[in-house]
């Protein structure tokens, strides 16, 4: 009795296997529905339809793009850790992910808790630029500048809590330094107002400006991130340039409402990182501003929870809060 039961659990368990290899391998049947909560024509719609076509091409299945932008990204990732979890609703998760807890008072979903990691395919360096006629080339003569000056200088941002607003309040933070936050309804209008010398300082994506900087519209001061960029290889790190341990910047992955089933969450995870680690990716993705991270599930929700400590810390320091 006893081999004849352990037989049977054995046979129970593999078909068990089988049924989940099969569902994994069926998965998608129909289009799925992709958030991208941000407006057409951005870092989030730009590497969420990298991930869209993606996706389309290694299964044959129709992943398509539903821009909902608005609240700073939240309003698109509501609705989709409030989606049903069957795999045919996915959505973009960005650095917004990492900010809001910090800066809203209440919210109406939580980013841990509610949404499903498949992983984090990249993080998006910025640009700490000036207009070139700004009296300042390196990073110690605008941080001199601006406290011979407090309160002269503007900076640019695509909106409150954004990332450019956070890793500027993360330099003043740090640097002891008084500029005024002047936000925008996006990069666009941004950085068209920074080219113009109406604003002098501002942080935004390699992705948004590179073309500005290689124009010689903006002279770039220092890359955000601990890495340089291999686009503009001598430009320094701001931790390098002098702030020792600066560390941010924004930064673009995956994910699905919480119950998503484990096996569909493997497979996307695997369908996105086998072409993300290509070199063709990977050189398509850092000429454009992107340096691709294809990461675990675990290991995209130990960065978020990171990412979130770190920006309610900023925003404790800068008084930084929004209903």
């Amino acid at each position: 009795m006893h081999r004849r039961h352990w037989i049977q659990l054995s046979i129970a368990l593999l078909i068990t296997i089988c049924f989940q290899c099969v569902a994994q391998q069926q998965y998608p049947t129909k289009t799925v529905r992709f958030i991208i909560p941000f407006p057409p024509g951005g870092p989030t719609d730009i590497m969420g339809r990298i991930a869209a076509d993606i996706l389309t091409k290694s299964t044959g299945v129709q992943f398509v793009p539903d821009n909902r932008g608005g609240a700073g990204g939240n309003i698109g990732a509501d609705l989709c850790a409030k989606a049903p979890a069957d795999g045919y609703t996915i959505c973009m998760i960005t650095a917004a992910q990492g900010v809001s807890p910090a800066i809203y008072k209440k919210m109406s979903y939580d980013p841990v808790k509610d949404l499903a990691p498949v992983t984090l395919m990249a993080t998006l360096p910025s640009l700490l630029t000036v207009h070139p006629q700004l009296p300042a080339k390196s990073l110690k003569e605008i941080i001199s500048l601006a406290k011979s000056r407090p309160g002269a200088l503007s900076y640019a941002s695509t909106g409150n809590g954004s990332s450019p607003h956070m890793l500027m309040e993360m330099l003043k933070f740090m640097t002891h330094v008084n500029v005024v936050h002047v936000p925008y309804k996006g990069q666009s209008a941004a950085v068209l107002d920074q080219i113009s010398g109406q604003i002098q300082l501002a942080f935004n994506t390699a992705m948004g400006v590179l073309p500005q900087v290689e124009a010689g519209r903006l002279r770039p001061i220092a890359i955000s991130t601990l890495q340089r960029f291999p686009p503009l290889p001598d430009l320094p790190t701001i931790s390098e340039a002098g702030v020792k341990d600066f560390d941010g910047g924004s930064w673009q992955g995956i994910g699905a409402p919480t119950g998503t089933s484990p096996e569909i969450l493997r497979r996307l995870n695997t369908l996105l990182l086998t072409e993300l680690k290509t070199p063709a990716m990977r050189d398509y993705l850092v000429k454009r501003g992107a340096m691709v991270m294809a990461t675990t599930p675990e290991e995209f929700t130990v960065f978020l929870k990171k990412e979130i400590s770190k920006w309610i810390n900023v925003a404790k320091a800068g008084n930084i809060s929004l209903d």
